[in-house]
């Protein structure tokens, strides 16, 4: 995989790619980087794609700002990113946070956005908004001189994983390092967002794709159904919010699938 940066407003991103042919941009979720995507990215080049990957706005190694994050933030990196790079048109993939982001962006440029693709994406709304201001947050945890908030952040997020595969913890763990002065920050940005005003504007086929065990995001799927005209869903056998690196084998395999069936 090529590594790159490219130049945005907001300042520089970070990417990875490989492949050739229609262009398909990968969106990773909080606090993830572009690395979430490592295994799928060489199943799409196998497919004749060229698979991109981008650290959203303030993570992995892409340029952090210095205001608040939000997620028409992380759209404006993703806009200016496209234009740098030269896609006139491309596929749109996002995961969880990348998927929220990904709404965003495809409800401005329209059909520049072939083809969306929703992954493990929650619908935010005023109900949700509500609900998630109740729940504890999901990846704060306070340091301590002795190390142990960082047992504490690998206890709060082990659940969510497969058992018997610390090697997917330790990534995860890799990229919250780079970012625990604001590890919460995506997740704030997403509860922020008003997307029920914005999900209206999108108009492009959509596949929406979720992993069963996924408790977090798999309610909503029928809600995105309901607000995407013609969304199509694909539900992920023995994956759950980490369905894009533990199985990356049918994630690829769902957006070749759809894409394939977009041309024929």
């Amino acid at each position: 995989m090529r590594h790159g940066f490219a130049d945005t407003r907001h300042g520089q991103i970070h990417y990875v790619e490989h492949g050739e042919g229609r262009p398909v941009l990968l969106l990773h979720q909080t606090p993830r980087s572009c690395d979430e995507y490592r295994d799928v990215i060489p199943l799409l080049a196998e497919a004749r794609l060229r698979a991109v990957a981008m650290d959203t706005l303030g993570f992995g190694m892409s340029a952090r700002p210095d205001r608040s994050l939000s997620i028409e933030l992380f759209a404006d990196a993703v806009v200016d990113f496209s234009a740098a790079l030269g896609f006139e048109s491309f596929t749109l993939v996002g995961h969880h946070t990348g998927g929220v982001v990904a709404i965003e962006v495809a409800a401005r440029l329209g059909d520049k956005v072939q083809a969306l693709v929703l992954s493990g994406t929650p619908y935010v709304d005023a109900e949700r908004r509500r609900i998630v201001a109740e729940r504890p947050a999901i990846d704060l945890v306070s340091v301590q001189d002795d190390g142990s908030h960082l047992l504490e952040y690998w206890n709060k997020r082990q659940s969510h994983y497969p058992p018997r595969r610390p090697d997917l913890m330790h990534r995860l763990i890799h990229d919250a390092l780079a970012v625990f002065d604001h590890v919460e920050e995506g997740h704030l940005a997403v509860n922020r967002y008003r997307m029920e005003d914005r999900i209206r504007h999108v108009a492009v086929p959509t596949l929406l794709v979720c992993g069963e065990l996924d408790g977090f995001s798999l309610p909503d799927v029928p809600k995105l159904a309901s607000a995407i005209p013609g969304a199509k869903s694909s539900i992920l056998p023995g994956a759950g919010v980490m369905a894009v690196d533990h199985r990356a084998d049918l994630f690829a395999a769902a957006i070749t699938d759809f894409l394939g069936d977009r041309t024929h």
